[in-house]
């Protein structure tokens, strides 16, 4: 990227100051050149990203993209890929970036490249209050656990899940072997699971404050089973290679941490700082 262009862009992001060094690369230019930023993101995974009345993209990570857009001096425009899709890496331009609630591990690192983390929340076993519900964690052995396909959850319950070196605890399974049910979303699994426990699925892995949310919407349905089963780091993920536009990425979302931008509006969706 020439200076004179690095120069319009900073003007264009108006509260944002990039040094030279720090920006430049394709990925950069491409965004520039179409004056959108792409991002993407699981439609189903509420408060984080979700459709809502008005059959738009709605959540924390769409409000985050979006003024990560802003500070670019862009436009956001929101893609939700299948899931294993984007965990696969290797978009050759089709995404910029995902600020998508996604688990970094070491499978996943080797076609993205995650950035920064920006929350954590655990994860947690739920099932129905009706049926033959799971009532202690051990009773997961042996029994028919959902997740979504390609995801962290789905490595967790096939006990293949490595986050080490991206601020994890290790992670421990209070189950020797169960039957895991890979899920092509969320919705999907909550809705069998709504069928009481033992009709398809006993259980399911989710994140605590999805869990939560869909408790509270659907009451007499769900319930969380004992302790969570593994704290979940979430990063930023971009396409690998681009180091320039990996230092942008860096240096955006350390600005939205000093003016207290990536609190606000995690507060505004989860009702407290879970950024830290």
């Amino acid at each position: 990227m020439q200076y004179k262009t690095l120069q319009t862009l900073l003007l264009l992001a108006g509260s944002v100051t990039i040094s030279h060094a720090s920006v430049a690369g394709e990925t950069l230019d491409r965004i520039k050149e179409r004056g959108e930023l792409i991002g993407v993101m699981d439609q189903a995974y509420p408060p984080y990203s979700f459709l809502n009345d008005k059959n738009e993209m709605d959540g924390m990570d769409v409000d985050l993209t979006k003024e990560f857009a802003r500070r670019l001096g862009v436009k956001a425009k929101i893609e939700t890929p299948a899931w294993e899709v984007t965990t696969a890496g290797n978009w050759r331009g089709r995404w910029d970036i995902c600020i998508c609630s996604m688990t970094p591990d070491a499978q996943r690192a080797r076609s993205l490249d995650f950035v920064t983390h920006y929350y954590s929340s655990p994860a947690v076993l739920v099932t129905s209050v009706n049926g033959n519900p799971l009532t202690k964690l051990a009773d997961m052995e042996g029994k028919k656990i959902a997740a979504q396909q390609g995801g962290s959850y789905e490595r967790y319950l096939n006990q293949t899940l490595k986050m080490e070196g991206y601020g994890a605890k290790p992670v421990t399974y209070p189950f020797k072997a169960v039957q895991v049910m890979p899920y092509g979303s969320e919705d999907l699994e909550y809705q069998d699971l709504s069928l009481g426990a033992g009709k398809r699925i006993d259980g399911l892995v989710s994140n605590l404050v999805t869990a939560n949310e869909r408790i509270s919407k659907m009451p007499g349905k769900f319930k969380i089973v004992g302790e969570p089963l593994f704290e979940d780091p979430n990063w930023v993920a971009i396409d690998k290679g681009d180091k320039e536009w990996r230092d942008t990425v860096v240096k955006i979302f350390d600005d939205m941490r000093k003016d207290g931008t990536l609190q606000k509006i995690t507060v505004k969706w989860i009702g407290t700082d879970i950024s830290r």
